[in-house]
């Protein structure tokens, strides 16, 4: 297959996913009805969050945890159309053989990248990874490696720290022989157990604590407690609580987040080493002429509109809300973040009709 035609196929069925922890990338698998990801992304909950092409953000179930290859699943999201993605049965790379990484950090553009196979290696517990050099970022975890066939030979899983783009990737094999015994389970959620590798599936009549073959203390996934927010962020999260936003679906990672009003979108960060809280919209692009005109306009608002500020990101117009937490009190917050979605809801018409920017495509 073309590398192209590669690329707009798994487009489809790559998932983002993201929790009060961690964020990454997940992919579908249809024959099995699954979607697979790294255990570490959703390690610590029982419900994640996704988003992807075909279907709106949504919040669905954990299935499978197994930290020994660090491979999880999680459930499909409901009324999705997601496409069928090919396992590759037999362990057939070699050196040199060209392979694509994909991914979808969450709030991110979808990413691509292309290198070859350089090794496998094997880790000291025994375990054999292909080594690769397609670039991966950290939120690119469980995100699949495909060949030229188009077909997915691994399981993106970890890089070497200023390793010059070496990438390991679980092979495909280990996969299959996975799914093999998780769905032995017929439909119950299930985890590996770290000391004897069995796995163990949830049971409707008794709360399992230990693992029923070899005595060993384990956390079946229905046993993992709820998230806890606290300081600053159990404040930012009462806010959005209080002003009518989901807040489970709006984590995105640890102390981000993401809210919607209308075609408004608003990325929430705490940066709690400089105990600083930053509210970002992006309100459309800059557009091809009148640019003289449009940043002698934002520097004049700049002066006028309290609060908030006017900023250039590459090709994004941003309005931004900047405020230390040691000034922070809840109903201060929850009126700077009304402000800030009604004024970027009127500034984004008015830049569209009075200079023709454009409108921001969101993913």
């Amino acid at each position: 297959m073309e590398t192209t035609e590669i690329l707009k196929f798994f487009e489809d069925i790559i998932v983002q996913i993201a929790t009060p922890y961690s964020t990454g990338t997940g992919f579908y698998l249809h024959n099995h009805n699954i979607i697979v990801t790294n255990e570490h992304v959703v390690r610590d909950n029982r419900m994640v969050v996704v988003a992807g092409k075909s279907f709106e953000k949504q919040l669905v179930p954990v299935l499978y945890l197994d930290s020994s290859i660090d491979i999880a699943f999680i459930a499909p999201p409901s009324g999705h159309d997601m496409q069928i993605a090919e396992l590759e049965e037999s362990d057939t790379q070699r050196d040199g053989d060209k392979v694509l990484a994909v991914g979808h950090p969450f709030g991110l553009k979808y990413s691509a990248t292309q290198g070859i196979v350089s090794a496998m290696y094997q880790n000291e517990s025994g375990i054999s990874y292909i080594q690769h050099d397609a670039a991966l970022n950290p939120g690119n975890s469980g995100g699949p490696l495909i060949n030229t066939s188009g077909k997915v030979i691994g399981v993106n899983t970890f890089i070497i720290e200023n390793g010059n783009n070496i990438g390991f990737a679980l092979p495909a094999s280990y996969l299959i022989k996975t799914i093999r015994e998780f769905e032995k389970g017929k439909g119950l959620a299930g985890v590996r157990c770290q000391a004897c590798l069995h796995v163990v599936f949830e049971s409707q009549q008794t709360v399992i604590r230990y693992c029923p073959h070899c005595g060993k203390k384990i956390t079946m996934i229905s046993a993992i407690e709820d998230y806890e927010p606290f300081g600053i962020t159990k404040i930012i999260e009462e806010v959005l609580d209080e002003s009518g936003f989901h807040v489970a679906l709006s984590r995105r990672g640890p102390d981000n987040w993401e809210i919607s009003k209308g075609s408004i979108r608003i990325r929430i960060a705490y940066y709690e080493k400089n105990g600083l809280i930053t509210a970002d919209v992006t309100l459309c692009t800059l557009p091809d002429n009148h640019l003289k005109e449009l940043y002698q306009f934002l520097l004049k608002e700049n002066y006028r509109i309290e609060g908030l500020s006017f900023s250039v990101n590459e090709q994004d117009i941003m309005l931004s809300l900047l405020i230390f937490d040691q000034y922070l009190h809840k109903d201060t917050l929850k009126k700077l973040f009304s402000h800030l979605i009604h004024t970027a809801d009127e500034y984004d018409d008015l830049l569209e009709e009075r200079f023709q920017a454009r409108k921001k495509s969101n993913i």
